[in-house]
């Protein structure tokens, strides 16, 4: 029935000079992430058809669901241009698709080729005409039809489909230069980390693990939520980076006043973060922050924990409400991984009363109580770098470090 899919680029197509790099890199994550030989990519213009060649469809689909910077995709039936042909190819697909179902529908006709003796509204009615005649379970709703049937008839063919598959939409990744995101064990930084792959931001991913005071599970499933995000990033592949993080942590509950250590814990990450984007050529820092959520995260607590950073953050969940976060974060397959019960480092100390509106010069006093710069540069030196690839099985030692590709 169907033979091939319609991919439609989008905004892509609006890149002006940078049109044709956007398209290229696109095209190569779809080559990728469909990764069949059979599947053919065909190009015409401004559209690109994947031709099926008798392979599995909800395969191929499977892939371009993990493809940023598509727009739409649609299954779609090739016939000769002649009335007859398309009349045959559009009966076939609305009774495939309705399987004896009564529903409402309507007909779409686009016409590329400006010399095709039928016009769009013309070829409409003929089509919409025909459907109905051959068949009992149709009424026609132009406004709000359960299925529109579209032809085109283009250059050298008609092409007619019904459904349109919403794609992720974006630009594909890696278009916009490298980020490195911040990335706990909860449920909202992976769910981060996704919007920026989705806008073209390629991903590396900091954790700060503290072992013994955390438990080995809980870098485990940071482990296990960078391969979630991989199978969205070019070759399937997500550098993550270790931090030693547990000297820092006994310093800070031996010297910080208890309503004070999240606020200076975050401003000791931001400042290993920092090091590491810039050793690692990451032009921004991207973390799960949304606000008010929590004490780190109202707006007085955001400036004085960034007060530490010259380099710009970004927070992609800043306004999301947290059941739309949930939603992404199940429907990137990350949820369940997210709520497992193993604490990190921000929650397993969590103070009674944290800090809500803490003031910069109490954390510049708080911190002036014990030597941390020594302390930061052994955690930056010590830090562990693997390469996370998806369906890769990684593990932890018991002394908290990675078995992997380590680099």
């Amino acid at each position: 029935m169907y033979d091939r899919i319609l991919v439609r680029y989008g905004d892509l197509t609006l890149k002006g000079k940078n049109k044709r790099v956007f398209i290229e890199r696109v095209n190569n994550l779809i080559k990728e992430k469909v990764n069949n030989p059979k599947v053919k990519i065909e190009k015409n213009h401004d559209r690109l058809y994947l031709v099926l060649n008798g392979e599995d469809y909800n395969e191929v689909i499977e892939g371009l669901n993990k493809v940023s910077g598509l727009s739409s995709y649609s299954l779609v039936s090739k016939s000769e241009r002649d009335v007859e042909s398309i009349f045959e190819n559009a009966l076939n697909l609305i009774k495939s698709e309705i399987k004896g179902r009564k529903v409402t529908f309507k007909v779409e006709s686009k016409r590329s080729d400006k010399n095709y003796p039928i016009k769009s509204p013309e070829m409409t009615q003929k089509v919409a005409g025909y459907v109905l005649k051959n068949t009992d379970n149709l009424i026609v709703d132009v406004h709000n039809p359960e299925v529109t049937l579209t032809v085109e008839v283009r250059l050298d063919a008609a092409f007619v489909y019904i459904s349109k598959i919403k794609g992720m939409g974006g630009f594909p990744v890696g278009v916009a230069g490298k980020g490195l995101l911040m990335l706990s064990g909860g449920i909202d930084s992976p769910v981060a980390g996704f919007l920026a792959m989705k806008q073209g931001i390629q991903i590396e991913a900091i954790h700060f693990e503290s072992t013994p005071l955390t438990s080995i599970e809980s870098a485990q499933k940071v482990i296990d939520l960078t391969e979630k995000l991989s199978v969205f990033a070019p070759n399937s592949k997500i550098k993550l980076h270790m931090v030693p993080f547990q000297k820092i942590h006994t310093a800070l509950l031996d010297y910080i006043p208890e309503s004070y250590n999240i606020t200076i814990m975050r401003r000791m990450m931001y400042r290993i973060a920092e090091s590491i984007a810039n050793e690692n050529n990451c032009l921004v820092l991207l973390n799960g922050e949304s606000v008010g959520q929590v004490a780190s995260q109202t707006l007085q607590s955001m400036k004085v924990i960034t007060e530490v950073s010259r380099i710009p953050i970004i927070r992609p969940l800043s306004t999301y409400d947290k059941l739309d976060i949930i939603k992404i974060s199940k429907n990137i397959d990350c949820f369940k991984t997210s709520i497992k019960p193993f604490e990190d480092c921000c929650t397993v100390y969590v103070p009674k009363k944290p800090a809500t509106a803490p003031r910069l010069h109490r954390a510049v006093e708080y911190e002036s109580k014990f030597d941390f710069n020594e302390l930061l540069a052994e955690a930056v030196e010590d830090t562990k770098s693997i390469i996370v690839t998806h369906k890769e099985h990684l593990d932890i030692t018991m002394k908290g470090l990675v078995v992997g590709e380590v680099l």
